[in-house]
């Protein structure tokens, strides 16, 4: 179910946590009674939600200051543009360029060249502590709690006896440190965040505690949690380095598997840990792509076409766009505010096939840029990529994305890839699964992309989209 997504002023994205508590619940009871199965016959639950959307609320009475505010939310833009524009940042990029040099660890290499976007957790945590005053004076009485959606639904699930989340979830908020794994002390210090409103942060696949008896009936264990990208590379069975998993839904999300490497480089990448079992840490590199499935359903709801399934034909049944090239924006990037979705090389030749076939087209391009940008930055070689998510159904973006990158590209029979890696996780923590070899046994691939023709037939296209792109700023 999708939670409705509220915008009480322009710019604040917000979801109300009752209704998504509501929901959360309502999804389980179904999908046990979808499966004909009895709540007393669930070995474990395994929770995947999505990262950087966060919530505060009192520590005793468990009553919210606000609502869950997205990551996609624009509040913090004035904070953020005055922080990027601050001589303390520049300072901080010299100093930390110096360790850097000095001494050639990675650790430095994030904070020389840190810059603050809306799209991060911890500028808007930064805003509610300026401007919401009941979480101000609760944090001073160590009375005020911090969590991403997973912290609050174990909350509630537990009845307010487990407060925590796991390193995936925590490493994707910006504010928790993946080299030395803890909440970053010099940050909350900067941005005047109290560093007692934090969770302890425990492992993904783990004994949680269990549900309140009264919420399901039986108390159900609750043995993972896990952000839902890292949930998804799990699904796809990317256990080892140099795996790779693309996930194209409302946004797209490349991520590498750099086993006990912890990667970290300038522009595009940035680096996560993708979960920690026991003794075992797996760090991710991790590249993002706004506006993939969101530009397709804004195309549906202006009529383009009326079924999405079609968009392929429609884009194969013509040669080219005919110079047409879409540029994205239709989400607020993190980057650049201002950016706007726009159309660029329309004639009164111009049909519906060569708009969609333009907005199928952007997304192989940015597929291709940012697969290049890892390709370059990471150093560990790259196996077969395997796609996820809702856009992957789309063999024109798959099949041209192939072509792109001149890699096989697997797509499962499954594309719900975040749900079922949660499972995975509750289930060896659980015992219903021993080893992982038994999950590799479970993946099913329905289709395989390979190149089928040569990039440089595409570069004509591709170089006319990248000279759109150079226009577009700011617009």
């Amino acid at each position: 179910k999708q939670v409705e997504t509220l915008y009480p002023r322009p710019g604040w994205v917000e979801l109300d946590p009752e209704v998504l508590w509501s929901q959360f619940t309502d999804v389980v009871k179904e999908s046990v009674q979808a499966a004909g199965l009895h709540m007393r016959q669930i070995a474990g639950l395994g929770i995947s939600t999505q990262r950087g959307t966060f919530i505060t609320w009192h520590k005793r009475t468990g009553k919210p200051f606000h609502n869950f505010i997205s990551w996609q939310d624009q509040r913090s833009a004035d904070l953020v543009n005055s922080w990027n524009k601050s001589l303390l940042l520049k300072v901080i990029h010299v100093i930390f360029t110096v360790l850097h040099f000095l001494t050639g660890s990675d650790q430095y290499l994030v904070p020389s060249f840190l810059t603050f976007s809306t799209h991060q957790t911890s500028m808007k945590l930064s805003w509610v502590f300026k401007n919401i005053h009941e979480a101000e004076e609760a944090a001073k009485k160590n009375n005020c709690c911090f969590g991403t959606v997973d912290t609050w639904l174990l909350y509630r699930l537990t009845k307010g006896s487990v407060y925590a989340t796991d390193y995936s979830n925590a490493s994707s908020t910006a504010i928790f440190e993946p080299f030395t794994k803890c909440w970053t002390p010099t940050l909350c210090n900067l941005l005047s965040i109290p560093m007692s409103i934090y969770p302890p942060v425990k492992d993904t696949s783990f004994n949680f505690g269990s549900t309140d008896s009264e919420i399901f009936g039986v108390p159900i264990p609750i043995m993972a949690v896990v952000g839902d990208q890292q949930s998804a590379m799990f699904g796809e069975c990317c256990f080892h380095p140099g795996d790779v998993k693309l996930t194209m839904g409302t946004g797209g999300f490349w991520n590498v598997n750099t086993g006990e490497h912890l990667f970290a480089s300038q522009g595009s990448l940035y680096p996560l840990i993708g979960w920690k079992i026991g003794e075992e840490l797996v760090y991710l590199t991790e590249g993002s792509i706004s506006d993939l499935g969101t530009a397709i359903k804004w195309a549906q709801d202006m009529e383009l076409f009326t079924d999405v399934d079609g968009t392929a034909e429609m884009a194969q049944s013509i040669s080219d766009s005919q110079g047409v090239c879409f540029i994205p924006g239709l989400q607020v990037s993190g980057a650049d505010p201002c950016l706007s979705a726009s159309f660029i090389g329309l004639k009164p030749s111009t049909n519906r096939n060569h708009l969609v076939r333009s907005i199928l087209e952007s997304v192989a391009f940015r597929n291709k840029l940012l697969y290049d940008i890892i390709v370059k930055k990471v150093h560990i070689p790259l196996q077969t990529i395997r796609a996820d998510g809702g856009v992957s159904n789309n063999s024109f973006v798959m099949q041209m994305t192939s072509d792109l990158i001149n890699k096989k590209i697997e797509k499962p029979t499954n594309v719900d890839m975040s749900s079922l890696g949660a499972a995975f996780l509750a289930g060896l923590a659980s015992g219903f699964w021993t080893d992982r070899e038994q999950l590799k046994k479970l993946r099913q691939v329905e289709a395989v992309f390979e190149p089928q023709k040569d990039s440089e037939e595409y570069r004509p296209a591709m170089d006319a989209w990248l000279q759109a792109m150079k226009h577009s700023p700011h617009w």
